[in-house]
């Protein structure tokens, strides 16, 4: 008689090491025993050779809402599936409303449950005509997070939040014991150098990043830093483009203060000489791509632990907002949770860094910032089965042939990738197998975080 539900086998990739010819057994939809070897009796076995297993890979920042009636949660769940994503954490800046109360946070919850194939989480935010006054109420409603803006993208679906008032939200969001994460760029410097490039009439790939100076970036930072410290909340930056502001959380880490920060996928992997004048519109992100020198400096820190967690930033916007050939003029943001993983292990290899970087970057970390680490995130006995894994299967990737994207574009389109996700276990069940996506919409379940985790961390 079986034992267990499942049996996964494959080169187990966790935190602390790798372990070959390595096994899974689940029962249940939770991890029940790990271990190396014979394999125990399972109702169904799931052999994938030397193939690497992974935690499932949790994405802390996709944008499913932006364009209305574009991706939503059934397209972005779809891609995420496809590249060995089975918790995505979606932004609350959707089209046309700003998920600022508690009612907005469970409607937004229950129309995600009708249509997601993997799990979700929810960041909040506020309105800042009402101050910080549901901060607590969105907590108690299942909030994962809370998210600002030091930066106005726009009045009323992504409001700026200013200083006076930001100090007052990371006061409330601290007594939750929830992570504040900062969109990281400083008004009046961009609004200064967007006037300088007018000025110029510079119009070509190079007017985005003149429009957002380095200074913009690490200005923020340490404004986001600086009132963590004075609230004790734990502040997170929820994207950097800089070698600088990692270098500034390692040193508030040292200072001790709760200071994590966020690299997007992109950053690690396009620079602006190589693939921004390439790609003009399709590379346009906030904040943009950089520097060759600095996409490398990203990997420095990456090597020394200085980066938290890896992102997409993940937005699929339809064509015609990403293809004007005046730069400014583009959406900001790109799809990339299709190739994620694939991505992030590419560059591991071939720097020859350790492949327990993934399980920390795309996984573990993640559980803990969002306070989820009880069920997700880890190759661990009593957490829940979400199990990724990666095979080399070298191909020129195209988003279009994939049919896993609600848009045809990717930055990453003609790009040679390795690595693939060629299988995915959402709670023990097999949502991805190489090729087609098999969890229905309605698969996925609200993750909230575990309140008493929250305030313990809290209370550290």
């Amino acid at each position: 008689m079986a034992d267990f539900d499942r049996v996964v086998r494959g080169t187990l990739v966790t935190e602390e090491g790798v372990i070959e010819n390595g096994y899974v057994a689940i029962a249940g939809g939770k991890i029940a025993r790990l271990g190396q070897g014979v394999a125990p009796a399972a109702v169904q076995t799931d052999d994938f050779g030397s193939a690497y297993i992974l935690p499932g890979a949790i994405d802390p920042q996709v944008h499913s809402r932006s364009q209305g009636d574009q991706e939503d949660f059934i397209w972005s769940t779809r891609s995420a599936a496809a590249g060995g994503v089975t918790t995505i954490v979606d932004m609350p800046y959707d089209q046309g409303v700003l998920i600022s109360t508690p009612d907005l946070l469970r409607e937004k919850a229950a129309e995600a449950a009708e249509q997601a194939r993997v799990d979700f989480a929810l960041y909040a935010t506020i309105n800042p005509h009402h101050g910080v006054s549901q901060i607590a109420g969105l907590a108690e409603a299942g909030a994962a997070a809370f998210k600002f803006s030091t930066f106005e993208t726009d009045p009323v679906r992504f409001p700026r939040i200013t200083t006076p008032l930001l100090h007052a939200a990371f006061a409330e969001v601290a007594k939750t014991g929830l992570i504040a994460g900062v969109h990281n760029e400083n008004q009046e410097m961009i609004e200064a150098a967007m006037a300088r490039v007018k000025a110029a009439a510079i119009t070509d790939y190079r007017a985005h990043t003149a429009s957002r100076p380095a200074a913009s970036e690490t200005l923020a930072i340490a404004e986001v830093y600086e009132i963590a410290q004075d609230t004790g909340c734990s502040g997170h930056i929820v994207h950097c483009s800089l070698g600088r502001g990692y270098e500034m959380a390692e040193s508030y880490r040292a200072q001790g203060v709760d200071a994590t920060i966020e690299a997007c996928i992109h950053y690690l992997v396009c620079c602006e000489e190589e693939d921004v004048s390439r790609l003009v519109g399709k590379a346009k992100c906030n904040p943009p791509i950089r520097a060759r020198a600095e996409r490398e400096a990203l990997w420095d820190h990456l090597a020394r632990g200085n980066i938290t967690v890896v992102s997409t930033d993940h937005v699929s916007w339809s064509l015609e907002r990403k293809s004007s050939p005046v730069m400014l003029e583009n959406s900001s943001g790109m799809p990339g949770l299709e190739v994620m993983g694939s991505l992030l292990i590419d560059g591991l290899v071939a720097r020859g860094l350790p492949l327990t970087h993934a399980a920390k970057l795309l996984s573990g970390n993640a559980a803990r910032l969002f306070r989820i680490s009880d069920r997700k995130g880890q190759l661990a006995v009593g957490c829940d089965a979400d199990i990724a894994v990666y095979a080399h299967r070298p191909r020129v990737y195209d988003a279009a042939a994939s049919g896993h994207n609600v848009v045809g574009w990717s930055p990453y389109e003609g790009r040679a990738i390795q690595h693939a996700a060629i299988a995915t276990f959402l709670r023990g069940e097999l949502v991805f197998d190489g090729t087609e996506v098999l969890a229905a919409p309605g698969t996925g379940s609200w993750v909230k975080p575990t309140r008493p985790v929250a305030a313990a961390l809290a209370a550290e």
